[in-house]
């Protein structure tokens, strides 16, 4: 990316607790718009410093809800191009159109976005030894580590990522994003510590319906990185939320481990206490640490995760960063900051407080499971 396009508004300290996190999902899956989540994200705009924002929004594509939705952003149109050509080699492109963006003066020089709504195609060479989604995600693979000037910013369902330099509100006024309704939005306001502010790096990242938005910082992203990278992903953002997506999608779709058990492996008992469980929960736990080992998420994190109907939240085991979940009536929240929450919702009909490594999970009424945040009846695949 051209340091062209990089926000010049630099602060010169850094604040390695910052950046706003926050998600909302309507559990009967009824739309809505943009307002609340906007306003909810902007009130912690302390949290940001204008180099990052972002969105994910559910629900927003009915009409291709059965296809996959490819947002991009190009640096030129020699990218656009070779992309294209990939992309028409391995899928039936359904349509095809420039993402509307409204010009505004708090966002600088921006990059070319563009979406494509795909069918994989049946002469796609791979397509039967690999399944949809795993084409889908080659792709993703494919464009960002081979192709100079694209980048894939989000590629699932009935759904899309918005996202680049500026704050919260200045992003979703550039995306025209009051012109979409979702029933479940993940929000983001970055602080950048340890990657540079650009248009690629903000916030949530995004493979298949997953979507990720993240504060803090891992000191396990080497490990993390080795570990996806011998399993097919390649981690070409250099940022440990890039890591975090991919693991959850190599945790939960590929390797089909429940919730529950996905929290304990990236956050997990300390030692001491799984010794002092039951033989049952203690073996368990004791393989979980074994087996995925290198996928432990080290040092301070919160974390909100979309997929479709299901709205995830994590910290890590000491909770060195904030997170907070509320719900009203069918409408569940979490955040970083509970004052995000009562902007929009004064009234609770619960909050709650997660302790370091407590999984928040929840389910539309639609996907509704028993199974949620006990590990009990889990088994190993």
């Amino acid at each position: 990316m051209s340091g062209k396009l990089d926000c010049k508004r630099q602060f010169p300290d850094k604040i390695i607790s910052s950046c706003a996190l926050f998600g909302v999902i309507n559990l009967d899956e009824e739309r809505f718009g943009s307002a609340d989540p906007v306003r909810a994200i902007s009130l912690m705009r302390e949290r940001g410093n204008g180099l990052g924002a972002g969105f994910a929004i559910y629900g927003i594509y009915p009409e291709f809800k059965n296809d996959y939705a490819m947002h991009l952003m190009y640096t030129n149109s020699y990218a656009k191009k070779i992309t294209e050509k990939y992309l028409s080699k391995n899928f039936r492109i359904l349509m095809s159109e420039e993402i509307p963006i409204e010009n505004n003066h708090a966002i600088g020089k921006a990059p070319i976005f563009w979406r494509y709504f795909l069918e994989p195609s049946i002469f796609a060479d791979k397509l039967g030894k690999m399944g949809e989604d795993d084409l889908v995600v080659e792709a993703v693979m494919r464009i960002n580590a081979r192709i100079d000037g694209a980048f894939v910013m989000s590629s699932g369902k009935n759904m899309g990522v918005f996202k680049g330099i500026g704050f919260p509100e200045d992003i979703a006024s550039f995306f025209c994003l009051h012109e979409y309704r979702g029933y479940m939005w993940i929000c983001h306001a970055r602080f950048p510590t340890n990657t540079p502010g650009w248009w690629g790096g903000a916030h949530p990242f995004s493979l298949l319906d997953w979507s990720v938005a993240h504060n803090g910082e891992l000191s396990s992203y080497g490990t993390n990185r080795r570990y996806l990278e011998a399993h097919g992903y390649k981690c070409t953002m250099h940022t440990d939320t890039e890591v975090i997506t991919y693991a959850f999608d190599l945790l939960s779709r590929r390797s089909k481990l429940p919730m529950s058990l996905v929290a304990r492996v990236m956050a997990p008992p300390y030692w001491t206490e799984i010794d002092l469980m039951e033989t049952r929960k203690r073996t368990l736990l004791t393989t979980l640490r074994i087996m995925y080992a290198s996928l432990m998420l080290n040092g301070p994190f919160s974390i909100v995760v979309g997929h479709h109907g299901e709205m995830i939240g994590l910290t890590d085991r000491k909770k060195l960063r904030p997170l907070v979940a509320g719900k009203k009536d069918n409408v569940f929240y979490v955040s970083t900051e509970e004052s995000a929450i009562r902007l929009i919702s004064p009234v609770l009909d619960s909050i709650q407080r997660p302790s370091g490594g407590e999984l928040i999970a929840v389910r539309s009424n639609r996907l509704f499971v028993p199974e949620t945040s006990s590990i009990e009846g889990a088994v190993l695949v």
